[in-house]
């Protein structure tokens, strides 16, 4: 491929990617002057392609509202990089029937060459996945892009969702934004009937329609803070208490934001600062279960004290028992 066949290529895949392009900023991008890319330009034209001049201060050059390449063109990189994402989310999901990443991948290989095909199996062949099968279900496609315009344009959505016991019912929604988190997507925002903030897992929402009219969002934490926060917060079988004297990013490193709270002590003497500024902190946790607590304790290897449960004070007194066991004998 010629270099300015190439140019010419590159500035149609800009122009492809959305909005207005100016003059300076594709003569810098395609490192040609201005003659040059409404030459470019007038060789898309040419050869059907509806590029638009627009007018202004901030004009430019963009592709006609709503047109589509037929043909999708990736390069080599890009194309493995696809195909990797697609396959590893396969493996990692178990979801072995015909879905629309396994289709997608089968149409991205059958137009590799031949030399970069053999070369892709050969990395298939030497890679492995940690994700077991039956992992997180992926949203219905429809569901995702109706909950997605209706964040947009602020309207109210109508969803059925099957809770964590299966039970289905229909819900109302003023959703706020769509997070991905850890292998599966939520959808946050405000239930209108029972004025509370709400957090929902796309996967188990088996339908939505947008409602009619509108309505703002509140100021405060985004989309993400908000599913985060609702996880801290949510109702779980244990609720776990610590005293932890480390620095919050210490602890951070191995209690996320997702999973716990870190919070100064007031009233508690700071004692002998560590070398970096350890300090006593309260950590507080909610968990289904605690068995996966004392690895975590040892893991930050700081003093820490358990105020509540003391269910988990004797069951980290128990794993240290039989470490200290095994250690001996």
């Amino acid at each position: 491929m010629s270099p300015p066949t190439g140019r010419v290529l590159t500035l149609l895949e800009l122009l492809q990617s959305g909005g207005v392009r100016t003059m300076a900023e594709l003569a810098d991008r395609l490192g040609v002057d201005g003659r040059t890319v409404r030459r470019y330009v007038g060789q898309l034209i040419d050869l059907g392609l509806p590029v638009e001049s627009v007018r202004g201060r901030y004009g430019g050059y963009r592709l006609a509202r709503g047109y589509r390449l037929p043909p999708l063109m990736l390069d080599d990189d890009e194309a493995i990089a696809v195909l990797l994402g697609l396959i590893a989310n396969r493996r990692t999901s178990g979801d072995a029937g015909d879905t629309a990443s396994e289709t997608a991948a089968a149409k991205i290989r059958r137009v590799l060459p031949e030399r970069l095909a053999r070369r892709l199996d050969a990395l298939l062949e030497s890679l492995a996945f940690t994700g077991p099968p039956g992992g997180p279900a992926a949203p219905d496609a429809a569901t995702l892009l109706t909950i997605a315009d209706a964040v947009r344009h602020r309207r109210p959505v109508s969803i059925r969702y099957a809770d964590r016991a299966g039970r289905r019912g229909d819900r109302t929604l003023h959703p706020y934004g769509i997070v991905s988190h850890a292998g599966r997507w939520y959808v946050t925002g405000e239930d209108p009937g029972l004025g509370e903030n709400r957090t929902f897992r796309l996967d188990r929402v088996a339908d939505a329609r947008a409602l009619p009219g509108s309505f703002e969002a509140p100021a405060g934490p985004d989309p993400a803070q908000r599913v985060l926060s609702g996880f801290v917060t949510a109702s779980y079988r244990h609720e776990v208490t610590l005293r932890v004297h480390a620095t919050p990013e210490q602890i951070r490193a191995r209690l996320p934001a997702a999973v716990a709270t870190v919070e100064e002590i007031a009233d508690e003497p700071a004692g002998e600062a560590g070398p970096a500024g350890e300090r006593w902190l309260r950590v507080e946790l909610r968990a289904e279960r605690l068995d996966w607590l004392p690895a975590v304790l040892a893991a930050l290897d700081r003093p820490f004290v358990i105020e509540r449960p003391g269910e988990l004070r004797d069951l980290v007194l128990a794993v240290a028992d039989r470490l200290a066991s095994r250690a001996r004998a």
